[in-house]
């Protein structure tokens, strides 16, 4: 209990600023599924700050440009490649769940997936502290790692 206490006393006074991709080989579909939590409000200030326009997540004036610019900023801050092929993940949308925001993001069939290579730098401008954190599932054989400002990038081997 004194351990739960110090923790949430910590986090007032020292913020930690993380996300978490979960990349799943869908050996049905043959696509790999990608999902990445962010808090959204860190989120809308990168949007921001990159797009110089007023984005707000929660309750969107307008959706598809809402949309547009998450898919953007995330494809520009996320690359994945399996077997040394990039893969052109395509935006499926997001949602709010309790402070964050969830983006979804699912590829075109790939091949079985031997070598799976992750290049992840999201909100890295926006705070010397990020980590990113990621799963990988392939075969049903989860790999994680974490990449914490600058070390963007993660190679996982099945």
């Amino acid at each position: 209990m004194s351990q739960l206490l110090l923790l949430f006393w910590l986090n007032i006074f020292h913020p930690f600023y993380v996300s978490v991709t979960e990349i799943v080989h869908n050996k049905n579909t043959g696509t790999v599924q990608v999902s990445v939590r962010i808090f959204f409000d860190d989120f809308e200030k990168a949007l921001e700050k990159k797009y110089k326009t007023k984005v707000n997540i929660l309750k969107p004036t307008d959706r598809k440009q809402v949309d547009a610019l998450i898919a953007l900023y995330i494809k520009d801050h996320l690359k994945i490649s399996t077997n040394a092929k990039a893969l052109d993940l395509k935006y499926q949308g997001y949602e709010i769940e309790e402070d964050a925001a969830w983006c979804y993001f699912e590829s075109s069939k790939v091949a079985a997936v031997k070598q799976l290579d992750v290049k992840n730098d999201i909100l890295f401008e926006q705070h010397s502290s990020q980590s990113n954190m990621i799963h990988v599932i392939v075969d049903g054989k989860r790999k994680s790692t974490k990449l914490d400002n600058p070390k963007s990038e993660a190679s996982f081997s099945y």
